[in-house]
This record gives C-alpha cells, structure tokens and sequence, in this order.
C-alpha cells in the first residue's frame, strides 16, 4: 500500500485504509470568488494524480471536493460589481471546472456546496454549543479550543505558543482566546443570511468541511487533503469540531507544497497571482501536469515560463513515441527473457516510487529511461519490440493522467476510466480472456476499444 507523509503524525505512514480496496478522501475545494491560479492547479494535479494511482491500482475511490459558494470574499465581489452573491459564485464555479477539465483533472465524486448544507452546520454548532465546546456572542458563535485536547496537532504547536503568536493579531474583545473561531455569523444588512437558534446569519468557513465530509465519507474516513496554507488554521479547526462531536474524522493528513513564481509563494496580495486559465490556453496543459510531476508535492514547486517550456519540450518526447509506434504492423506475443526482465524492474521501480510518497520525479524518470529503451530498440531494427516497451510507456502514463484513453468524447467518466486501465493491465499480464470480457462490458456501456500499443482506444459505439 502507499505510503504518505502524515502531515498530523510528521513522518511516513502506509495509507490504512478503512475498507478493503476502497479509498475515501475529502480535498478542500474553491472559494469561488475570482479566476482560478496556478496554485489551485497544483493541488487540482496532485491529488488527481493520487487518486488516477489508486484507481490504476484497483482501487475503488470516493473524492469528495466542496464549493464554498458564500464566503466574506464572494460578498466582497459581489458588492464591487453589483452583483449577487449567487451570480459571483455560479460564474467563478464554471470557470473552476473548465480550467480544471482541461487539465484532464477527473470530477469529484461528490461536489458538495456550501449553502446546500446550511442547515446540518447549524446543527453541528448548536451539539458544540450543548456540550459547552462553544458560545454565543453579539459577534457570533464561537468555538472554544482550549477546551478540545491537543489543539495544535496539525500546526506541530503547543496551544500557548500559537496563543502568544495569536495575541499579536487584532482580536475581538468578545472572544475568550484570540484563537477561538466563528462557527456562526450574525446577519449584516444585504447579505445571504439562514434562520438559527442565534438569530439569521451564515456558518463560518471552517464548519463546511467537517459537516460535509461526516456526511458523505463517514467517521475515520482515509484522507484528508489541501494546501499547506490550509493545514492550520483551516483544517485544525475542522478536526477540533469533529473532536468536540465526540466523532472520528480523517486518518491520515496530506498537504502540498507553495507554488512559487521567482523564488515567492503564489499570492494575489504579491502581486503574483497568475491566471490558471491564461496557462491552459497558452499552453497544451499536459505541460502543466509534468511540471506539477516532475516536484514532488511537499516540495515548492517553481512555474514560470522557463520551466513550463521544458515541461513542453519532455511531454514533446512522448508524443514523438506515441507518433513511433501508435500502429505497428505485427506486435510480438512477448518479449525476450532479458528484456522482459528489464521492463519488468522497471515497472515495479515505477510502483515502488509512487508508493514512496508519490515520488512522481523518480517515477517519471523511470518512465522517461522507456522512453530511450523504446526509441533503441527501434533503431537496432527492432521495431516490435520497441512498440512493447512502448505499450508499457503508456500504460505508466495513464496511471499519472498524463495519457488517458483516447476517445471521440473527452466526457468518460470514471467507471469507464477504471475499465480502460484495468483492460489495459489484463493485456500487459497476457490475461486476454479479462481483457476480452472489460471489451464487452464497455460495449455494453457504447464504447468500441481498440488496441494499440500505447493502450486502449475508444470510440462510440
């Protein structure tokens, strides 16, 4: 099983799953105020690269990502352009799923939204406020963490030094600890507001979560998944709400790394807030899924105009060899003893790396020595069995989203997606009668697959 770095334990840990064979992860989503960056990108990338993985690997996943669809910010724009708060959220959401469609990142299984689940997060605070976990000031409710054990876990801080680094902030007078948070927010004059045992107003950010994933995934669900900015406070929050419920919340803690540009984290307040959707339409954004592969995802990861060219330049050497050997004339039933042996290694290296904390630079660098194995054999005139080492090639890619199935539909779902790669996997271990039976089951869902060496080809039916 695949190991990740705990971001609540501070080490290695194999991901534990609650169900056999079956992964549930929550991974917070927008705030859908403004154009999407190339921050967003990057987690958008990483955990679709982990759950294609899992998939790959038979897995069945659960990705339940929220829209937070009234929030401060939506307000704020909405107010600046005369607008509806409801208009704001409705026009940022689309541009959210065109940019990351075009990623080739897969929709979540379940896209909760904020203002779908008022009503549960009231009922969330008002258990808090029963069990005296929270209170209720002219300003709102809010939650009380000295009283939740361990706060801190996430921020790898005691809760009197984050207290002391809170009282240099600007604190309310009503709040018995400047780390205390709102769970509730009484009604300003022109805003979005719900009826509540403390009068109309609107939850707080940090309760959507927490109800959300309880709701969908259950208690002790396997991954909990973001930003590093999220970690803390966002997602401490999330945990002590689900500590005062008395309920088990998320397993395991995975954050990525910044996005930086020259050196500085991407932020709109730098001055570097770069456009997701200029990036994908100036560039194939495959390009952009590389270079997100080629860091691994704690480190900072470097985007600029150097780096996404030479992301562009590699993905141009996996065209070239899907161009090479996309349609042999005869492909051998199997390799020669060595070479079989050779590409076997470098396989489970490539399985070894992802499940190493999804090592995707090492990974990749597997993928990219095929690469120059393919290309060698075919120039010692060995044409078919390049193609074989080809095949492999891409059936890795397909595990990293960087060659999903080829089809005259760019709208195949995840169920279709799973059959691909598993057709695929039966064709590799020589299985031709499972390979066969996924061919007629995607028949029956109006798929034709056909064969090819760099995976199975689709096309409707």
């Amino acid at each position: 099983m695949i190991r990740i770095y705990d971001t609540a334990l501070g080490n290695l840990v194999e991901l534990d799953l609650r169900d056999d064979n079956r992964m549930a992860m929550y991974v917070c989503g927008p705030t859908v105020y403004d154009t999407p960056h190339i921050g967003h990108g990057r987690f958008g990338l990483i955990f679709d690269v982990l759950r294609r993985y899992l998939q790959f690997m038979g897995i069945e996943v659960t990705y339940v990502s929220n829209v937070t669809d009234i929030d401060d910010k939506i307000i704020e724009k909405a107010n600046q352009v005369s607008s509806s708060t409801a208009e704001i959220a409705a026009k940022y959401e689309q541009e959210w799923w065109d940019v990351m469609d075009a990623l080739g990142i897969l929709r979540p299984t379940h896209t909760p939204h904020a203002t779908q689940y008022v009503t549960q997060m009231v009922e969330v605070i008002a258990h808090l406020v029963e069990k005296g976990l929270a209170y209720n000031t002219v300003e709102g409710v809010y939650m009380e963490v000295e009283k939740i054990p361990g706060y801190g876990l996430l921020a790898h801080q005691p809760l009197d030094t984050l207290k002391s680094g809170a009282r240099l902030m600007v604190c309310s007078s009503h709040k018995r600890s400047p780390l205390d948070f709102v769970l509730w927010k009484p009604a300003k004059p022109g805003e979005p507001t719900w009826d509540s045992p403390w009068g109309k107003g609107r939850p707080g950010w940090h309760t959507e979560c927490v109800t959300m994933a309880l709701d969908l995934l259950g208690e002790d669900f396997d991954l909990h998944g973001g930003g590093a900015d999220l970690a803390f406070p966002h997602h401490e929050n999330e945990r002590a709400q689900a500590q005062g419920l008395g309920r088990r919340f998320a397993r395991r803690w995975m954050h990525n790394g910044w996005v930086v540009v020259e050196g500085e984290k991407m932020s709109k307040s730098l001055g570097n807030f770069v456009s997701l959707k200029d990036l994908v339409e100036q560039t194939d954004p495959r390009s952009y899924r590389l270079l997100v592969l080629r860091s691994h995802y704690r480190s900072p990861l470097e985007v600029t105009k150097r780096t996404i060219l030479d992301a562009q330049d590699a993905l141009q050497r996996l065209d070239a060899l899907k161009r090479r050997f996309e349609n042999p004339d005869i492909l051998p039933d199997s390799l020669p003893d060595p070479l079989n042996r050779e590409l076997a290694q470098a396989t489970k290296q490539f399985h070894d790396k992802m499940e190493d904390d999804l090592d995707t630079p090492a990974a990749l660098a597997v993928i990219f020595d095929l690469v120059r194995k393919a290309n060698t054999l075919a120039d010692q005139g060995q044409l078919a069995y390049g193609a074989l080492v080809a095949g492999e090639v891409f059936s890795l890619c397909q595990a990293l989203g960087l060659f999903a199935a080829v089809t005259d539909n760019n709208l195949v779902d995840d169920e279709i997606t799973k059959l691909v790669n598993s057709r695929d996997q039966a064709r590799l271990a020589g299985n031709y009668a499972l390979a066969d039976s996924l061919r007629k089951q995607l028949l029956a869902k109006g798929w034709v697959a056909e064969d090819t060496p760099v995976g199975t080809k689709l096309r409707h039916a």
